[in-house]
Order: structure tokens, then C-alpha cells, then sequence
């Protein structure tokens, strides 16, 4: 008999906690094989193709696209060890589901998956039993018919057996027919008892929109009556609202920022450098042939090289147990601005490549975010932080730290401006630099080093000649 498996969606990235279902690149009925995509999903980070690691034939999906799914939920049931037609697999002599057994042992076989969700993430090697028995779906006109998916009750309240009728209100010590763990944690946040909702799903299912109903009529009840004799007048609401959800990447930006700012006591300094010899020498670079050298790989080899003099700042802080943690090699994030919305790509060992391989990457890492493949690897693992806000147009500005970083430097725009110049009222290329970091790591003496080194290796390339 073929074991029904049960796959849930895996945790795609560091602090990722939900996902939405894109599309669905299988069908029930459909028979996979190991490690085959089932799914595109779209992360706060990236849009991923989610390979399931087991093989045999789909038999329920959970999730209609545009859906949202927390890590850990079903995503898909399959039927390992059978054929599309409902007989077990590699039985073409006819015989019958013994065939499928361990021949002397005559048990069934454990089934078989690649273990690997997606590189770096997922299970480290096959499930050594399955997780949840399914009854073997019926097989109708040669394939297995979807079960009946599995709905997520209240953990508090007792186990009903038979399930709400459609159009009916559970009843008060009854069990509440939420298929989301989201549609729960929606009313929870907003006070509200799912126990006096009618849901409209599926017999009796709440959804999202039953409790969003709720509190918007909770809302205008809440309103003072201005038809009562003495009411005060109500403030007249806004013409037009526009509610944006924050998921997704805005979601995500939201949260990590908002952690930044609630766990790390942060501080800020800046100075204005003179970046004229800084263009000069990329002008020169260029000009000698060759690859182009952009901007903000050169100041990705000034800040790696500041790094090496101020190691304090390419660290993080572990305040469960109250140790700063530094770290020997530099893996440098960028913000980078896309249509899905900000998105900080990291380059590995930055610190051991030269102007030309930094363009490159930055290039590559810069187009993957732009059209939405950066994968959960290519998006966490910072250790320090580069912010190239000048490309809108703008001076300066108090970068916040990207958690659980201890820094970021900020670059303005380069803009000719009034200097003085070796003693002469001058027209040069100024450009501002800001660096924000954690006083848990260091004080601001060694703050100010940093970021008047790197001002100098700015206004002075041939500084940086001394660590090459």
C-alpha cells in the first residue's frame, strides 16, 4: 500500500515565516519525482520554485495562488511508491502491492526523498518514518481522488468531530472552523471572539474576509449616534481610504527595521569629503581599458579596507549571550532599490576582491533583484552594510542599521560645490558620508576613525596604496 506523505512548506530564509503561493506548476493527480518543483512562492526576499523531495503522485494541494502560507503548513500531499493509474510503482508484471514490499522482510519499503528543499535550507537528509498517515486516496477513473484537506482548529478549545455547517456559528464551546493560522492571529491582535462569527467558507469555514466584515462593522458601531438629541457631532472620515497590507517585501523591511531601531542603540556621524581625485582616478581607471569600474565598487574597496583598521564594526552583537561577535571576513550588503521594493543583496568575501570582480557583482546581484531571483542565500549573511542613497538625488541622510549588523555607511550624491582647496575658494566634487553604528560595540572614537578614514581614501585614492 502506497504511504501518503504529507509536505509542508520549509523555511526558505533567515526570519522568513510565510509565503505566497505564485503558482502551482503541478495538479492533482499529477505523478513527481523527487526534487521536482511544485511551486512558485514569493518570500519578503525572493520569488523561489519549491522542489518537493518526495516522488509519486500529487493527491491534495493546499493553498490557492495569491494565498498566503506560514512556514510549516501543508502544502501538498503525495502517494509514494504509486503510478498515476493507482497501482504501486515498478509493478509492470502485474502482480499485486505485495510486489512493492522488501522481499524476505515482506514490509513496505520507507519512502524515499532527496531530503534537500532548497540548497542551504530544508531537511538534512530523509525522514526516517513519515510524519502523518493519510488513508489511501480512491482511485476514480484511474487516478486518486483528492482527500479532503485538513482544517486547523483552535488548539484551545476541544476537538468536535463532525464540522460546522455552512451558514452556521460554532457554537460557544464548540471548536472555531479557521483554515489560517493568519484569518486567527488577525482577530486576536484586534480583540475579536471567533466563536460569535458566521463563517462563509466551505461548511462554515472563517476566512479573512468574515473577520475583516466583523471589524469594520464592530467600527461603525463604535461610532457615536449624531441622530440622538445631544450626541456630539461625529468627525467626518476621509473621503477615500487606501489600506496598503504590509507583507511581502514592504512587510519584511517593516519588521527588520522596526527590530533595528527597538534592540540597537544606534548613533550617527557623518562629515563632508572632497571626491574630485576619487573621480579622477576612476576616469583614469576606465580610460586604461578594460572592464568599467563603477563608483560604488570603489567605495566597497575603501570601506573593506577600513574594515581591516576598525574590525569593530563588521560584527554583531548575540544578547543572549552578551558577546559581540566579530567576524574575519567581510561580506558586504547593498541597498538596492527594485519595483518589488528595497532589497539589500550581499556579496561574499568582498573583502578579498579587487575594483573589477566588486563591479561585476554588484552588476549581477543588482539585475537578479531587478527582476526578482535573488535567492534566500544571496539575501542574508551580511556582516556590514554600504547605502548608496545619492542615486536619488539627495546629500545626506541617518542610515538605519541593517539587524543584526553593527553598521552601515552611507554615500550622498557627489555634487560639484564651493571648497576650499589647498588654501583657494575651488569648484570640487563633495560628497557627504554618514555612518550609523551600534555604541554596544564601540564608542565613537572608533567610529569617527572609520569614517574619517575612508573620507580620506575618498579624497585621497592613494591612501588606500598602503594596504594593497
Amino acid at each position: 500500500m502506497a504511504q501518503v506523505l504529507e509536505f509542508k512548506l520549509p523555511d526558505l530564509g533567515e526570519g522568513l515565516t510565510e509565503a505566497e503561493i505564485v503558482r502551482w506548476l503541478v495538479e492533482v493527480g499529477d505523478v513527481v519525482a523527487v526534487d521536482q518543483p511544485v511551486v512558485e512562492v514569493e518570500t519578503a526576499k525572493a520569488m523561489v520554485e519549491v522542489p518537493c523531495p518526495y516522488g509519486g503522485v500529487v493527491t491534495a494541494r493546499f493553498g490557492a495562488e495569491g494565498s498566503e502560507l506560514p512556514v510549516g503548513a501543508p502544502l501538498l500531499t503525495v502517494a509514494v511508491g504509486e503510478t498515476a493509474d493507482g497501482r504501486p510503482a515498478g509493478d509492470g508484471s502485474g502482480a499485486g502491492t505485495d510486489g512493492a514490499k522488501d522481499g524476505a522482510s515482506g514490509r513496505e519499503p520507507a519512502a524515499e526523498g532527496s531530503g534537500n528543499v532548497l540548497v542551504g535550507y530544508g531537511t538534512s537528509e530523509a525522514p526516517a518514518r513519515r510524519r502523518r498517515v493519510r488513508p489511501t486516496a480512491p482511485v476514480v477513473n484511474g487516478r486518486p481522488r483528492a482527500p479532503e484537506p485538513v482544517r486547523e482548529t483552535r488548539a484551545d478549545t476541544p476537538q468536535a468531530a463532525p464540522s460546522t455547517p455552512a451558514g452556521r456559528a460554532a457554537s460557544a464551546d464548540g471548536p472555531v472552523p479557521v483554515i489560517s493560522p493568519l484569518v486567527r492571529r488577525l482577530a486576536r491582535q484586534n480583540g475579536l471572539d471567533l466563536r460569535k462569527l458566521t463563517g462563509s467558507g466551505p461548511d462554515g469555514l472563517i476566512l479573512r474576509a468574515d473577520v475583516e466584515h466583523a471589524l469594520r462593522a464592530a467600527g461603525t458601531q463604535d461610532r457615536p449616534d449624531t441622530t440622538k438629541a445631544g450626541a456630539a457631532p461625529a468627525t467626518a472620515a476621509p473621503a477615500s481610504v487606501t489600506r496598503v497590507p504590509l507583507k511581502g517585501i514592504r512587510g519584511a523591511v517593516a519588521d527588520k527595521l522596526s527590530r533595528s531601531r527597538n534592540e540597537i542603540p544606534d548613533a550617527t556621524c557623518w562629515v563632508d569629503a572632497d571626491a574630485t581625485e576619487l573621480m579622477r582616478t576612476r576616469a583614469a581607471m576606465n580610460a586604461a581599458g578594460g572592464p568599467k569600474i563603477s563608483v560604488l565598487a570603489l567605495l566597497a574597496r575603501i570601506c573593506t579596507a577600513a574594515l581591516a583598521r576598525f574590525p569593530e564594526l563588521n560584527s554583531s552583537v548575540d544578547t543572549e549571550a552578551r558577546e559581540i561577535v566579530r567576524y574575519a571576513d567581510v561580506h558586504l550588503g547593498f541597498a538596492a532599490q527594485t519595483e518589488r521594493g528595497l532589497v539589500v543583496p550581499v556579496v561574499r568575501d568582498a573583502h578579498a576582491r579587487d575594483a573589477e570582480s566588486l563591479t561585476a557583482e554588484f552588476a549581477r546581484l543588482t539585475e537578479a533583484a531587478r527582476e526578482g531571483t535573488l535567492t534566500p542565500a544571496q539575501l542574508t549573511g551580511g556582516t556590514f552594510t554600504l547605502n548608496n542613497y545619492g542615486v536619488f538625488g539627495v546629500d545626506g541622510s541617518t542610515p538605519i542599521i541593517n539587524h543584526p549588523e553593527a553598521a552601515m555607511l552611507g554615500v550622498g550624491r557627489i555634487v560639484a560645490k564651493p571648497w576650499v582647496h589647498e588654501g583657494e575658494l575651488a569648484v570640487r566634487q563633495v560628497v557627504q558620508l554618514s555612518l550609523t553604528f551600534d555604541h554596544r560595540v564601540c564608542d565613537g572614537g572608533t567610529a569617527g576613525g572609520f569614517l574619517r578614514y575612508v573620507a580620506d581614501c575618498v579624497e585621497q585614492p592613494a591612501v588606500l596604496l598602503r594596504t594593497l
